[in-house]
This record gives C-alpha cells, structure tokens and sequence, in this order.
C-alpha cells in the first residue's frame, strides 16, 4: 500500500513497498523547472542540475557516483520545464545511502567556481548538439512559436549567454528557490521500509526551509509558423495545435485524441500518410500536458518534395478526428492508453517518478484503478468535443526544419485546417 508522509515544511514523503523485489528506486523531484526562469536566468536550472553532482556534502564528483555505483546502483537526474528530478536505482539495503547522497545533491551542493566554468563550457556544446540534431532541433522551434515570448517557449538547455551569466552564490540563490521543500517530494518503490524511509527522509529533509516562492506566470498558446532551411536528405515537420493542461477534464479525452490521431501503426495517420501514400517515413501524435495549458502535437519525417502534401494529410486527419471517431477506435486507443500507464508500473523507477509527478500535479496519488476508470469513461462525444476545442481558436504552431522547397508546408497546414 503506497503512504504519504508530510513534513512541516511541506515536503511529502511516498513509500510504495512492492513485494517480490531484490531492488529499489528512489525519486526527489522538486516540482520546479526552467518554466520559472526569466530570460536573464533561461538554463540555471539545467545548468544547477549538473553542477550539484560536481561535489555535494563533502563528495566529490567521482565519490558521488562511486559510492552509488559500488552497491550496484545508478544515479541521474533530469530537468524539464515543470519539475526536476533526481533517481537512484539500487539494490535492496541501500535505501540510506541513496537517500543522503540526493540530499546532499539537492540541499548542500558545493557549486564550485571552476567546476561552474568548465560546466557551461560542457552546456554550451549540449546546446549546439540539439541544434546539429534535426529531429530534436525542430521540435524548438515549433515550441517557441506555440509559446512566444514566455519560458514554455524557451528551451530548457537555456542560451550560452544566460548561463554564462551565472556565479556560485547567484546559483546557491537560485538552487534554494528551485529546490525549496514546498514543492519536494521524496517517493521510493520496491524493497523499501516504510518506517526507514519516513525516518531517514525526515532527518534529511526536515530543516530545509520553504522559499515562498509564487507559481508560475500562466501561459498561453499564441502560435505562429516556423521554418529554417537547412542542407538535410529530409524535412522535419512538427505541428502543434493548442491543447488541455493536466488537471483539465478533457484531459483524458485530449490523450485518446492523440492516439487516435497517430498512436500507432493502427493510427489514422499512420496509415493514411505512411501506409496508403508513402509520404511519410516516421509519423506520430502525442498530447503534452502541462500545469494550466498543453498542446496537441503532431511529428513526421518525409522527403522536403512531398511536405507541402504531408501537411495536408494532417489538416485533414486532424479535422477528421475531431468531427468523427468510431467506437472500434476509441476502444483501441483506450486499450493502448491504458497499457501504455499500466506496463510504466512495471518498472520502480516510473513508479516512483509518476507517484512523484501526481503529488505534484494533484496534491494526491491516483490509483491504477481511477486512471482505468477516468480512461473507461471517456465517450465518443467527449473526444468530440474536445476535437472542437482544440480547432476553435484556430491557432496553430507549425514548424519546418529542411531543405527550402520543404518550408512553404507550414502555411500550407495552416491554410488547410483554417482556411
């Protein structure tokens, strides 16, 4: 039975003991991400992610993996724009251990001057990766274009001139706002204690002082088209339509959209745009969701002669979900939803990281049982109208990365499902 745990201070503790395991996973996720940022800040908290495990509570940068690594274990972390995490995957008895090194990565980092050099100078090339990479790159542009002007529309590696900007105690500054214990939550899964982890966390995480910090600024899907010639074999196409945020109650019926849409090789698109006419070698759909907003996305690879007609497909396959899905359909996407979330709780680490992530987004876990019956309950009529929710403010956030004669297919999505 998983149980949550609140300290004074706000941070919450999950234990989800699951018989049967020889290992652990252990998630600190701070619900706190580059969606924080202002523009003088785009990247501190990528750039504050890697620069905690160059030397914390007294550990070096090689120590801190070491120790971890010498009990069989693994650690990483990750940034995005709503939260960050930290994850241990180890095996049984060293639930301790796993808990003091992420404390001290989160609470008591060492955030060096030279480390924090050398570290921009490692982000900076991390930043020209992702734009020598097509496929990644695009997906950029396209969320700039949905976003512009906000820091959802900003990358979350953040700008070389931004993080260069950093020093070791504006960072400390800016580590105590991001990891503040009001919005932390310390979840473990598989061969734990309960009574351990409770007692452990708490002396760990107990005197960490809340910040006080605000949400967010809301955001808002604006849109706009994006495109940029590049000298590749293809065109990268990625098309964003506005969509519903987490706790919207279309939530459910925006990812049974999606599925429909292209979330599979059954998908419409799928089989309309790769199967029947070639157009497409790679071709997907996918609901993103965050705090107070989302988006419904859409990305195709294709030769640059054929993008102008691909985006077409997806206009109209876009408009025909939206005003017909059959019950066949439904029932298929509901059954790949629903795999989808339930084969995830195979895993501890996902465990830990979607138990983490509903506090987070909910102030409470959900059940296998209610997601099954949120997913169950969504009719035709509600992807429906979602469909109409998601045409109506006839926005849209194309995006084009590839040869020039491949660029003109963002205007074209656009005047194909907007007239």
């Amino acid at each position: 039975m998983t149980v949550v745990h609140t300290l004074a201070n706000g941070v919450r503790i999950v234990a989800d003991p699951v018989p049967g395991f020889q290992t652990l996973a252990l998630s600190v996720a701070a619900g706190r991400g580059s969606r924080a940022e202002d523009p003088a800040r785009s990247g501190w908290s990528h750039l504050l992610e890697h620069m905690v495990f160059k030397g914390a509570g007294g550990r070096s940068a090689r120590d801190i993996v070491e120790v971890i690594e010498a009990r069989g274990g693994g650690i990483n972390a990750a940034t995005g724009y709503e939260r960050t995490s930290f994850q241990v995957r180890s095996l049984a008895g060293n639930l301790q251990l796993a808990l003091e090194v992420v404390a001290d990565l989160v609470l008591r980092p060492t955030l060096d001057a030279g480390d924090l050099v050398r570290e921009v100078g490692v982000i900076a090339q991390e930043i020209a990766e992702a734009a020598d990479t097509p496929d990644d790159f695009v997906f950029e542009m396209a969320q700039a274009a949905a976003f512009a002007d906000q820091p959802l529309g900003r990358p979350v590696l953040g700008t070389e001139a931004a993080i260069g900007a950093a020093t070791p105690d504006t960072l400390e500054t800016w580590r105590a706002r991001l990891y503040a214990p009001d919005r932390l939550v310390v979840c473990a899964a598989g061969a734990i204690d309960e009574s351990e982890l409770v007692d452990v966390a708490t002396r760990l995480f107990a005197e960490a002082v809340p910040s006080g910090d605000t949400a967010p600024a809301p955001a808002a899907f604006v849109g706009g088209a994006a495109h940029e010639a590049r000298k590749l074999e293809q065109a990268h196409l990625v098309f964003f339509l506005p969509g519903v945020s987490a706790t919207d109650p279309d939530y459910f019926a925006s990812r049974l959209f999606a599925e429909v849409l292209g979330g599979g090789m059954s998908s419409r698109l799928f089989q309309e745009a790769r199967e029947r006419l070639g157009l497409a070698y790679a071709i997907d759909a996918f609901a993103e969701s965050y705090q107070d907003t989302g988006l419904i996305g859409v990305y195709a690879g294709c030769a640059a002669k054929d993008a102008s007609a691909l985006a077409e497909v997806v206009a109209d396959q876009l408009r025909g979900v939206a005003d017909k899905v059959t019950l066949a359909e439904l029932d298929r996407a509901k059954a790949q939803l629903k795999a989808s979330l339930f084969m995830a709780r195979e895993s501890l680490a996902a465990r830990a990281e979607q138990a983490a992530a509903q506090l987070l987004v909910f102030d409470r876990l959900l059940s296998p049982e209610e997601v099954a019956a949120a997913v169950d309950a969504v009719t035709i009529a509600d992807v429906q109208q979602l469909g109409a929710r998601l045409l109506s403010p006839k926005l849209a956030a194309p995006a084009v990365l590839g040869p020039s004669r491949a660029l003109g297919a963002a205007d074209t999505f656009q005047r194909a499902l907007f007239g």
